[in-house]
């Protein structure tokens, strides 16, 4: 465990009560009713002001500093995965088919833990806070798209996050600069040919040999459309049609990703996708539809925030713990609040002998050894930022 400054034992005892309570009563996207329950429940205790009008299951709230010059937000999600939990802790999820197996529950209790702390020592807190307690991170549609559109960035200056990581070491602290995560959107295609017997496919437009040109022809999109420094990647996960040894079908589908590090190399790939669709399909005399299914965005870390973190970071825990982090192609709907304002998504590490399961995997759990720093990381960038 690092050393903290300003986090007591009393409030990290505190903080693993409230994510075990979060981790027995998981709660699917957007229907994080009861825990927002709990979250109110809390900040009403501690004195501060929920605000109403943004949609439910979000709970948003707002701390006024003693010079209110900047405005901090800090974002947790709230939802888990719909994943039946294996082990045997005590704390095991009391709903069948569903855990907190990507640590939602930790950052909730950690964001909740600020909150605590702020209330307790409202005359160390110069900046104007706001806490979001965001609802549906895992599934469409976002919450933090829904939260931006109705204005909950409108009077930030900077927003921060954090994530507890199982493939990053315990007592390191890190992010990615810039491009970090990547977009994250699905298409849907049918190849509408001519079916026919297998004997005489002279007769028929065949939709499945058709699908193979189309398979082979997006990997072009990457090697020889996308600059090669924008990475992204396109592919497919499911392909439909027939079902016999001898009849061409008239119809296959297909489904699959489109993920890119930068806005660019996303809307490159939306617009090659859909061409190659047509074109290819008409080529061959066959209809071509091809409809993506738009998720979220790429996550930029601005390089301003990130230097201000990465000087909090090595000035509260020591030089040695900040772990810059190479880009992933894994999404967040975190970059919906980075598109419009300045800030960083943060990684926490927690690889251990009790994190040990990747995130989505049915032994997942966090190592609450981590969590006292998560707490002293988000208040000591919300008092300096």
């Amino acid at each position: 465990m690092l050393q903290t400054k300003l986090v007591d034992t009393e409030l990290i005892a505190w903080t693993i009560e409230q994510r075990r309570h979060f981790h027995m009563h998981p709660e699917l996207s957007g229907q994080e009713y009861e825990t927002a329950a709990y979250v109110k429940e809390k900040l009403t205790e501690f004195g501060i002001a929920i605000k109403n009008n943004y949609s439910a299951p979000n709970v948003v709230a707002y701390f006024k500093g003693t010079e209110g010059k900047k405005t901090v937000a800090l974002r947790a999600d709230m939802d888990a995965l719909p994943l039946h939990e294996e082990g045997d802790k005590p704390y095991i999820s009391t709903v069948p088919g569903v855990m907190h197996g990507c640590g939602h529950d930790g950052h909730t209790a950690t964001l909740l833990a600020v909150a605590n702390w702020m209330s307790t020592h409202p005359h160390l807190v110069k900046n104007n806070i706001v806490f979001i307690f965001q609802s549906s991170e895992e599934a469409s549609p976002s919450g933090a798209k829904q939260l931006v559109e109705e204005g909950i960035l409108d009077e930030v200056d900077v927003i921060y996050g954090i994530h507890y990581m199982s493939n990053m070491p315990l007592g390191k602290i890190g992010f990615a600069t810039g491009p970090a995560m990547a977009s994250c959107d699905d298409f849907d295609i049918i190849i509408e040919g001519k079916g026919g017997h297998a004997g005489n496919p002279h007769e028929t437009v065949d939709p499945i040999y058709i699908a193979t040109h189309l398979i082979q022809a997006f990997q072009s999109i990457v090697s020889r459309n996308l600059n090669p420094l924008h990475s992204g990647v396109i592919s497919f996960g499911g392909i439909q049609g027939g079902n016999s040894y001898n009849v061409i079908p008239d119809k296959v589908n297909l489904q699959g990703t489109i993920r890119a590090l930068t806005y660019e190399g996303a809307e490159l790939m939306h617009k090659q996708t859909a061409q190659l669709t047509e074109s290819i399909c008409t080529s061959f005399g066959a209809k071509g539809h091809f409809h993506l299914i738009e998720g979220t965005p790429p996550l930029y870390n601005h390089p301003e925030a990130c230097e201000f973190a990465k000087e909090i970071i090595q000035k509260t825990f020591g030089d040695d713990v900040f772990l810059p982090f190479e880009p992933v192609l894994g999404a967040e709907d975190y970059s919906y609040y980075l598109k419009e304002k300045v800030g960083v998504f943060i990684n926490v590490g927690m690889q251990s002998e009790k994190s040990q399961y990747p995130h989505h995997h049915p032994k997942f759990d966090i190592d609450e050894e981590a969590i006292p720093s998560a707490i002293e990381l988000m208040i000591q960038l919300a008092l300096n930022a």
